[in-house]
């Protein structure tokens, strides 16, 4: 058992092709103009036929645990955050520890959508501090234009494909908890403003009544929790939002008032990769040197369900 769990490293990965706005707009009826002023993507990538979602999940944690120094054997439970699973079984944590050759975690996936990432970490942040993990493996994968509409030019020009992974340990005795106190929830009764339903499945969403929930709502559950870190919004080094758009991202950071903080726009660069976005936007926010070791960052992924949960992380 552990008084705590901290991110050792973090990893991600995107497909090489790129969508660009210029090429949305041969397809359906948009501009790069009208992409840009409403969303603030300027482009995507996509995966190919022969890239499935666990394959993207695979190089992404494969370059966390590099970066983790550990081997796949080293680590004793996989959880892979994703909503763009296409079969039942075997799970996408399954076939990652497959794919890197684990000799056999406790391999689970879980299905909160965009906010799937920040649920996984704090799932694994409590089987460390349980006792019933003492390595873990935390993926966040989606494959959303698998899922997209590609007639609707209100959610196409939205998605994008991508995978982060963060390798969670326990902290030392007398080591300050790497990663904070979880504040998650949802909101049931406006469930089906995000959707990815039917037969075969595709992405939909009530896009007025997300953004008024974004931008009314959700600043004071993220300032609460900086509170359970014991941290004011001002102490924040970065905020790392879930992806989905710039006009929600922009105002939802300003309301929260992190006023020192560096915030993740990858958006721009990679769409909306629903649970891939945070650990994505976070994984390159540490490449870059954007942050460095130690520093505070809040973690807030909302969305499908209009579930969100969020928690104060220290950069690896």
């Amino acid at each position: 058992m552990h008084h705590g769990s901290r991110i050792t490293a973090v990893g991600h990965y995107q497909p090489a092709q790129a969508l660009t706005n210029e090429d949305l707009a041969g397809m359906v009826d948009t501009s790069d103009e009208w992409i840009r002023s409403r969303v603030g993507i300027r482009s995507r990538r996509i995966a190919g036929p022969d890239e499935p979602v666990d394959e993207l999940a695979g190089h992404a944690a494969a370059k966390a645990l590099a970066a983790a120094g550990l081997t796949p054997a080293d680590v004793d439970l996989v959880v892979v955050a994703t909503s763009t699973a296409i079969d039942r079984s075997p799970n996408m944590a399954a076939r990652v520890a497959a794919r890197l050759g684990m000799p056999g975690p406790a391999a689970l996936d879980l299905n909160v959508v965009c906010a799937g990432f920040t649920h996984a970490l704090a799932t694994a942040d409590h089987a460390v501090r349980a006792g019933s993990a003492s390595r873990a493996l935390v993926v966040g994968a989606d494959k959303m234009s698998e899922v997209a509409d590609w007639t609707d030019r209100t959610t196409c020009v939205l998605v994008g494909d991508g995978a982060g992974a963060a390798v969670v340990e326990g902290c030392a005795p007398g080591e300050e908890a790497g990663i904070g106190p979880v504040l998650w929830g949802s909101v049931p009764e406006m469930g089906n403003a995000v959707r990815i339903e039917g037969t075969p499945p595709r992405f939909a969403q009530e896009g007025q009544s997300v953004y008024r929930w974004a931008t009314t709502r959700l600043p004071a559950l993220a300032r609460q929790a900086c509170e359970r870190s014991g941290l004011t919004p001002p102490d924040l080094a970065a905020v790392v939002l879930h992806q989905a758009n710039l006009r929600i991202i922009e105002p939802l950071a300003a309301k929260i008032g992190a006023v020192n903080a560096v915030v993740a726009r990858d958006v721009v660069e990679s769409g909306n990769t629903s649970a891939a976005s945070i650990p994505l936007a976070l994984s390159k926010l540490v490449e870059r040197g954007e942050i460095t070791t130690g520093d505070p960052v809040l973690l807030f992924g909302f969305g499908g369900n209009l579930s969100y949960a969020g928690q104060v992380v220290r950069c690896p």
